[in-house]
């Protein structure tokens, strides 16, 4: 059997790249997005009743890692990347069919002459993410107090201290009207610590570079330190 779907949505994030995406939803909470609905898709009708939900389900498609395939084994990050489990018992991207599935907090749904946005944070979706479905989260049937979670059983800690050089910070505050909260933002990212897993292992000082919103933001990570050099506007 085949199956063949269309998006009823295009996902709107600071995120150009897949680098420097929170590796779960929800560890990032400042992230703010949207999904924008698609025609017929924003109907108003299709949605009455969404605004009681705090939480959404949001199935998409890994759209810029399809090409690559699927793997049977991957190594996740959570093990250091080094040990390989099947890709069934992760979230890697590397997937038979390339789809992803993620919790969003809806934050309002905007309804204009251009469409209907559904507002949400704490996302981990890159950018022109297609939306497949979008289904409310309920609380006490997802939610299980009792579950196990194999090798991911604890929230990944925040390991790195990050700083900003003065002239970073300064351009960061003077973008604060257009872009709230985005110094805390970066902060929030980067102390997640976004590097591949073969990295981390290494002492010497490391420069990186991500792009978010229309922003170049690079840094450099030494000892578990982050400095945060520069946020160049494209």
């Amino acid at each position: 059997m085949t199956f063949q779907f269309e998006p009823i949505g295009i996902v709107s994030s600071p995120f150009k790249q897949k680098f420097g995406i929170p590796r779960q939803p929800g560890l990032c909470p400042h992230i703010q997005g949207s999904i924008h609905l698609l025609h017929p898709y924003d109907d108003k009708a299709a949605l009455e009743g969404l605004e009681g939900f705090s939480h959404l389900w949001v199935s998409f498609v890994f759209h810029q890692t399809m090409q690559q395939g699927w793997k049977s084994q991957v190594r996740p990050p959570r093990l250091g990347g080094n040990q390989k489990v099947g890709v069934f018992a992760t979230r890697s991207t590397f997937r038979p069919n390339p789809l992803g599935l993620s919790v969003v907090k809806l934050e309002r749904i905007e309804q204009h002459h251009n469409g209907v946005k559904l507002h949400i944070s704490g996302m981990d979706l890159l950018d022109g993410t297609p939306v497949l479905d979008i289904k409310p989260y309920i609380a006490y049937s997802d939610c299980i107090p009792n579950s196990t979670n194999g090798f991911a059983e604890d929230k990944p800690e925040r390991t790195m201290s990050v700083q900003f050089s003065s002239k970073a910070e300064q351009v960061g505050l003077s973008f604060s009207h257009e872009y709230p909260g985005l110094i805390l933002l970066i902060e929030e990212i980067l102390s997640q610590d976004p590097r591949p897993a073969y990295k981390k292992k290494q002492q010497n000082k490391q420069e990186y570079a991500m792009r978010l919103y229309d922003f170049d933001i690079k840094w450099q990570v030494e000892n578990n330190r982050t400095l945060v050099t520069s946020i160049d506007s494209i």
